[in-house]
């Protein structure tokens, strides 16, 4: 018997090295990373609160710190699928890349150099048993409070700050499209 298995199910044990592919700009290297994010109560879409969210941070490979999975931006790769990858390389996760939090120009703490690099918010569907990095890194969901206290790069933090302003707008979003349709329907102002 033959079982057949779909690529997309598939993940690489192995984590993309070397800088041949490195994407780089004016003489910065350009990293791509994601925030993984879930919500404590199932099917939400929207924040109520920060302390409805969940994050997961990643350890530094060499154990000094705490921040979000990320990595270099190569020329054969998207930055959501670099984003992506690098993700799944580091923390082990998969799902949804969503809409670019921003940009941010920083100088590496190690390589004297400066890089700029962009993050994504990404809604987890699923968590790997094997991914590549699980040897060298640990993975750890906590709050967002949390995240901010143990995050080492202050542009992680604030990247951290546009996706909870982010998901607390698309609830507000909401609340208003139902507060203009009830005005609709009711053809006057209404009481909410």
């Amino acid at each position: 018997m033959v079982a057949l298995i779909s690529q997309e199910n598939v993940v690489a044990l192995v984590s993309r090295t070397g800088r041949e592919l490195q994407r780089y700009r004016k003489g910065r290297r350009q990293v791509v990373g994601c925030i993984p994010y879930r919500y404590k109560i199932g099917d939400r879409t929207s924040l109520e609160a920060p302390e409805e969210l969940e994050v997961l941070v990643i350890t530094s490979q060499k154990g000094k710190g705490m921040l979000f999975p990320k990595g270099g931006w190569e020329l054969d790769e998207s930055k959501k699928d670099a984003a992506l990858r690098e993700t799944i390389e580091e923390a082990g996760v998969r799902g949804t890349v969503e809409g670019k939090l921003g940009k941010w120009s920083f100088k590496s703490k190690t390589h004297d150099t400066f890089y700029e690099g962009y993050m994504f918010p990404l809604l987890v569907q699923e968590q790997l048993e094997f991914w590549p990095e699980q040897n060298v890194r640990q993975r750890i969901w906590m709050s967002v409070s949390e995240a901010r206290e143990v995050c080492q790069h202050w542009w992680m933090k604030e990247a951290l700050e546009r996706l909870v302003n982010r998901l607390t707008e698309r609830k507000l979003g909401r609340v208003r499209q139902i507060v203009g349709s009830i005005q609709c329907i009711g053809g006057g102002k209404s009481d909410l």
